[in-house]
C-alpha cells in the first residue's frame, strides 16, 4: 500500500493477499455497513406517506367510479389518473439534481463529495471529531526550540528553507549536530524546491527534522549515512517510535513518553517536555545507542533499550488563522466539536486553547483513560470542546460508534490507512485530500482538498441549504398535486355529472413538464441566515408546516382559481348553472383555461416557496436569476402546450377564451396574496 518515490531498499515478504495488514484493514472497513443518511430516512418517510395517500385515494375513487356505473377498465384507468395526480413524479429528479448542485458548489469550496447523499448529511451533522495536525493547524512544521541534557537552544527560520543558518552557542553546536544527525537518520521526508519555493516531500514532520539538520550543516552526513542502513524498525502507532541501525549506532526517534523511559540520562526531561508541550509545540524525542553491527536481539523491544537521550525537539505547527472563527461558527449552529489527536496532551491542550476549542478549566483526556464500555464512553465525550489525546485508530472507531449510539450525526476526520474503519462507521467520513491515504479517501464520504477545518463548516452550511431547498421544492410539488387532484374530487362528489377539468396526460405534463424547471431552480436557492442558524436536527422534510402550507393554503387557492377558470370558460360558451355541460370546443377551451391556471399558479408558487417567512418582494423578485429563467421557460412551455395544435390535441385541450385567460392570470396574484397573508399572520402569532 506504499509508493517508493526515491532511494534504495530491500523488502522481505511476510504475508500476501488476504493475510496482509492492508487487506485486514480493508476487510474490517468493508464489514462495516454504511449507516443510512438522514436524507434517505426522510425520503423513505415521505415515500411511505405519499404512497399510502396515493393508493388509498386511488382505491376510493375506483370504488366511486364503479358505483356510478363506469366500466371496470375505465374505472381502473380513472383511478390510476388519481394516483398520478397525488404522486409528485418530479420529486426524484429534483432531489438528485439538487444534491448534484450542492456537490458542485462544495467542490468549488475544496470539499469533494464522493456520495451525493453526503451533501445533505453534512447539514444534519451534530458532532465533529476533528484531527489536529493539518486540519486545525497549517501542517507547515519547523523546529523552533531544542532541549538537550546540556542546555536549551531556540532556532530561527520558519518554513522549509534549508539555507537559513541556525545561530547557536559554540558549546551547543556539537550537541545539536549529534541530535540532528540521529533525528535525520530516522527520516525519509525532506524539503525540495518546487514551483519557486521550498516545500515538504513526504511527511512534513520528517521534512522539518531534515531541514533542521541541513541548517546545522550535517545534511551530507545524513545522506551518506542513510545509504548504510543495516536495519530499520519502522514507526508503529502502538510503540510510537522508530529506530535505524547505521554502522555501529542505533538512532531512535519517537514520542517523548515512548523514548524517555528507555534512556539512562533522563534527568530534567520531564520538565522540559511539559514546557515545550505547553507552548503548543509538537515534541519529538531523539536518542541513540552505540552497539555492535550485529543486532543484540531480534525485536525492537529488545534493541531499543539503554539509550542515550540526545534531546527533545520542539516543532511548531501554527494553527490555521480561520480555525477559531470556524469553531465559533459550529457552536453558533448547535454543532459540538471534539479534537481527536495522537499528539501529547500538552500539545493538544495548547493548540485547542489557541483556536478556542478547549474551554477554561476543561481537562484533556488521554486514549488510555477512555472507558471500555461504549455507553460510558459516549456519556464521557458527549460534550462540546472535548480534547482527546494519544488516541489510536481503534479508539476513533469506538468514539464514532459511541456518539452515534447517543443519536448524534457524527463527522469524523482522518488521513491514515488505520482511520478507514472509523471513517466508514461515522455518519460522514471526512478524509484529507493533501496528506490522506488512498484507503482513507476511498472509505470517506467527503474529501477535503485543502485539509482545512473551515472547509468542513462551509460544507455544512451548503448541506443545510440543500435540506432547506428540498423542503422548498417539496412544498412546491405538493401544492401542485392539490390542484391536480381537485378535478377528480369534484367529479366524484358530483357522481360523474361534473366533467373532468384536467385529464391524466395533462397531470403528467404538469408534473414532469412545466413543474420541473422551477423546482430545480428552488434547489439552487442560496442559503439564508435563518437556515444556517437553526438547530442541525429536529426538522422533517414532510412536517406540519409543509402540509398546512401545501394542502391547507397554496394548493386550495390554486385549485379554486383553476375551477373558476374552467367554469368561466364554460359560461363564455353559454353554459349556465343547472344546465348540462357542453362538450366539444367548449370542453377543450375550458380544460385549457384550467391547465393554464395551474401553471400560472405554480409560477407564483415558485417565488412564494423561496422563503417560509418573507414574501417574494422582500427577497427581491430577480435575486434568484435561475428561477426567473425557469419561470420564463415555463411560460413558453405553457404557450407551446396550449397553442401548438398537435400537442394540444394530444393533451385534450385547446387555447382558452379571453375570459378563461383572464381568470387563469388571476392565479398569480391570488397565490402571492394568500402566501403573504399567511406569512404575516404566522409571524404575528
Amino acid at each position: 500500500g506504499s509508493f517508493v518515490i526515491g532511494g534504495l531498499g530491500r523488502g522481505t515478504v511476510r504475508a500476501t493477499g488476504a493475510e496482509t495488514r492492508l487487506a485486514g484493514l480493508a476487510k474490517l472497513t468493508q464489514a462495516i455497513r454504511r449507516p443510512q443518511t438522514p436524507l434517505a430516512e426522510e425520503l423513505d418517510r415521505v415515500v411511505r406517506v405519499i404512497s399510502l395517500a396515493a393508493f388509498g385515494t386511488g382505491l376510493v375513487f375506483l370504488v366511486i367510479a364503479a358505483l356510478v356505473g363506469i366500466r371496470l377498465t375505465d374505472a381502473f384507468l380513472f383511478a390510476l389518473g388519481v394516483v398520478v395526480a397525488v404522486v409528485p413524479e418530479g420529486l426524484l429528479p429534483t432531489v438528485t439534481l439538487s444534491l448534484a448542485w450542492g456537490a458542485q458548489r462544495m467542490a468549488k469550496c475544496n470539499a469533494l463529495v464522493r456520495r451525493l447523499e453526503a451533501v445533505e448529511t453534512l447539514g444534519s451533522t451534530t458532532f465533529i471529531c476533528t484531527d489536529k495536525t493539518g486540519t486545525l493547524t497549517l501542517n507547515e512544521m519547523s523546529v523552533v526550540e531544542v532541549w538537550t541534557p546540556s542546555g536549551s537552544s531556540s532556532t530561527e527560520g520558519r518554513g522549509y528553507n534549508p539555507e537559513v543558518a541556525i545561530p547557536a552557542q559554540p558549546e551547543m553546536t556539537a550537541t545539536l549536530r549529534s541530535l540532528a544527525l540521529s533525528a535525520s537518520c530516522c527520516c525519509t521526508g525532506r524539503a525540495v524546491w518546487r514551483e519557486g519555493r521550498w516545500v515538504a516531500q513526504g511527511d512534513p514532520l520528517e521534512a522539518a527534522l531534515e531541514v533542521f539538520a541541513r541548517r546545522l550543516g550535517v545534511a551530507s552526513t545524513v545522506e551518506a549515512g542513510s545509504e548504510g542502513r543495516i536495519h530499520v524498525f519502522p514507526f508503529d502507532p502502538r510503540r510510537r517510535r522508530m529506530s535505524v541501525l547505521i554502522g555501529g549506532v542505533l538512532h531512535v526517534r519517537g514520542a517523548p513518553d515512548a523514548v524517555i523511559p528507555r534512556c539512562a540520562n533522563k534527568a530534567g526531561a520531564g520538565e522540559a517536555l511539559e514546557h515545550l508541550a505547553s507552548r503548543g509545540l509538537r515534541v519529538i524525542g531523539v536518542a541513540r545507542r552505540n552497539t555492535a553491527v550485529a543486532l543484540p536481539g531480534g525485536s525492537a523491544e529488545e534493541v531499543e533499550n539503554d539509550l542515550e537521550l540526545l534531546g527533545l525537539v520542539g516543532i511548531e505547527d501554527p494553527p490555521r488563522p480561520e480555525a477559531e472563527e470556524a469553531i465559533a461558527a459550529c457552536r453558533k449552529r448547535g454543532i459540538k466539536v471534539c479534537m481527536v489527536t495522537g499528539d501529547h496532551p500538552g500539545t493538544a491542550r495548547a493548540i485547542a486553547t489557541e483556536v478556542g476549542l478547549l474551554k477554561p478549566g476543561a481537562s484533556v483526556v488521554e486514549g488510555r483513560e477512555l472507558p471500555p464500555d461504549e455507553a460510558v464512553l459516549g456519556a464521557l465525550i458527549d460534550r462540546d470542546g472535548m480534547v482527546l489525546s494519544r488516541v489510536t485508530p481503534e479508539d476513533k472507531l469506538r468514539i464514532a460508534r459511541a456518539l452515534k449510539a447517543r443519536g448524534h450525526v457524527v463527522a469524523m476526520t482522518g488521513d491514515g490507512v488505520n482511520d478507514a474503519p472509523a471513517l466508514r462507521a461515522a455518519s460522514i467520513g471526512v478524509a484529507m485530500g493533501r496528506t490522506g491515504t488512498d484507503v482513507a479517501r476511498e472509505a470517506a464520504d467527503l474529501v477535503l482538498l485543502d485539509d482545512n477545518f473551515a472547509t468542513i463548516v462551509t460544507a455544512i452550511e451548503l448541506g443545510r441549504a440543500t435540506f432547506a431547498n428540498t423542503r422548498r421544492f417539496l412544498t412546491y410539488h405538493l401544492t401542485d398535486n392539490v390542484a391536480e387532484l381537485t378535478p377528480f374530487v369534484v367529479w366524484a362528489l358530483s357522481g360523474g355529472r361534473f366533467p373532468l377539468a384536467l385529464g391524466v396526460l395533462q397531470v403528467l405534463c404538469l408534473d414532469i413538464g412545466t413543474d420541473i424547471l422551477p423546482a430545480l431552480a428552488l434547489g439552487m436557492e442560496a442559503p439564508s441566515r435563518r437556515v444556517l442558524e437553526r438547530p442541525p436536527q429536529g426538522q422533517h422534510l414532510l412536517d406540519r408546516a409543509v402540509l398546512v402550507r401545501s394542502f391547507g393554503l397554496l394548493g386550495p387557492v390554486e385549485a379554486l382559481v383553476e375551477m373558476l377558470a374552467f367554469l368561466v370558460s364554460m359560461a363564455a360558451f353559454g353554459w349556465r348553472p343547472g344546465q348540462p355541460f357542453p362538450g366539444g370546443t367548449a370542453m377543450l377551451a375550458s380544460s385549457g383555461a384550467a391547465f393554464a391556471a395551474v401553471v400560472i399558479g405554480q409560477m407564483a408558487n415558485a417565488f412564494a416557496c423561496r422563503s417560509s417567512s418573507k414574501w417574494p418582494g422582500a427577497l427581491g423578485w430577480f435575486t434568484n436569476r435561475i428561477l426567473v429563467y425557469a419561470v420564463v421557460l415555463e411560460l413558453m412551455l405553457l404557450l407551446l402546450f396550449l397553442c401548438f395544435p398537435p400537442l394540444a390535441g394530444l393533451l385534450g385541450h385547446s387555447a382558452p377564451t379571453l375570459a378563461g385567460t383572464f381568470c387563469a392570470l388571476l392565479a398569480f396574484p391570488a397565490v402571492v396574496l394568500a402566501d403573504t397573508l399567511y406569512k404575516y399572520f404566522r409571524r404575528e402569532r
